[in-house]
């Protein structure tokens, strides 16, 4: 039977170990991910161990705002962009050309030797901004990831992903700081969870996972929080965005199709200008009254 929609983030403890761990399950949010593109399957799968990826990291750090990873320059994957907020809202897009290798060719296989991997942190209340380039090192995604905490927060960190077309998921195990003589429960905790499989990561919850792998242990399970997709488009940053285009493009856009629309790749929603709506953008500082196609 399959599981029903999870779409949470479980963190929990080892009271008598100094280490933590998060399980992250990505269900009806990634399948709404899913829904503007047919990704191959080398694809999806690369893009949904992202998503799962970036609402751990998201969990381990303490900002007010979104947190953005993104991969450029690559080749067959072009472009691959992810993000999530501070309370788990996240969304994601990727794009790629072809000839694509097989499935569970190695990440470099997929990105290529010049892809930049960047992840940039956004504080709204504070106005700032901070990105870091995470290593390219390693066959998987996340052993790329394990080299970011540990060059970036000097925290021995382990991650488990897998995706598939109906979820995606991921385990985080991490060195608690500020404290000494982990080695041995280090070694423990990880060895134990290097067991897990695909299929468990993606069909267990996590109380079950956590059984799984830990059942001689003492693990503190916390309350799980809820995560979802949801797009951050609007019709007042498609205006901002048309600006920024410049009169010129845009005037040549509404001479050949008589109107202005712009599809938002993440959700699929269509914002579309009139005459008279461009007019008005193009005159003002104030929003045009831009259409919103429904889906």
């Amino acid at each position: 039977m399959e599981p029903k929609d999870r779409d949470s983030l479980h963190r929990f403890l080892f009271e008598q170990l100094p280490v933590r761990g998060e399980i992250a399950h990505l269900d009806a949010s990634w399948r709404a991910a899913l829904e503007q593109v047919d990704y191959p399957p080398v694809v999806r799968d690369l893009l949904g161990e992202a998503m799962a990826a970036v609402v751990l990291l998201a969990s381990t750090i303490k900002f007010e705002g979104s947190l953005t990873l993104q991969l450029q320059g690559g080749n067959p994957v072009t472009l691959l962009v992810v993000q999530c907020t501070d309370r788990l809202n996240l969304r994601g897009i990727a794009h790629w050309k072809d000839p694509l290798p097989d499935a569970g060719a190695p990440l470099r296989d997929l990105i290529g030797d010049d892809a930049r991997l960047a992840v940039t942190i956004e504080q709204k209340k504070r106005n700032e901004r901070y990105q870091g380039i995470v290593p390219l090192e390693g066959e998987t995604l996340a052993e790329c990831f394990e080299q970011y905490f540990l060059r970036s927060e000097q925290l021995p960190t382990r991650l488990f992903l897998a995706a598939d077309g109906n979820c995606a998921a991921g385990m985080l195990l991490q060195v608690m700081p500020g404290k000494d003589d982990t080695r041995d429960a280090w070694q423990h905790v990880t060895t134990l969870g290097e067991t897990v499989r695909a299929d468990e990561l993606l069909g267990l919850d996590a109380p079950t996972i956590i059984h799984r792998l830990y059942n001689e242990d003492d693990v503190r399970l916390f309350e799980s929080t809820p995560v979802a997709f949801r797009c951050s488009c609007s019709r007042d940053r498609t205006v901002g965005m048309l600006r920024a285009l410049g009169e010129k493009e845009v005037r040549e856009i509404l001479a050949e199709q008589g109107h202005v629309e712009v599809n938002c790749e993440f959700c699929g929603r269509k914002y579309v200008f009139d005459a008279v709506d461009v007019e008005a953008l193009l005159a003002s500082d104030l929003p045009a009254e831009g259409t919103r196609t429904p889906q």
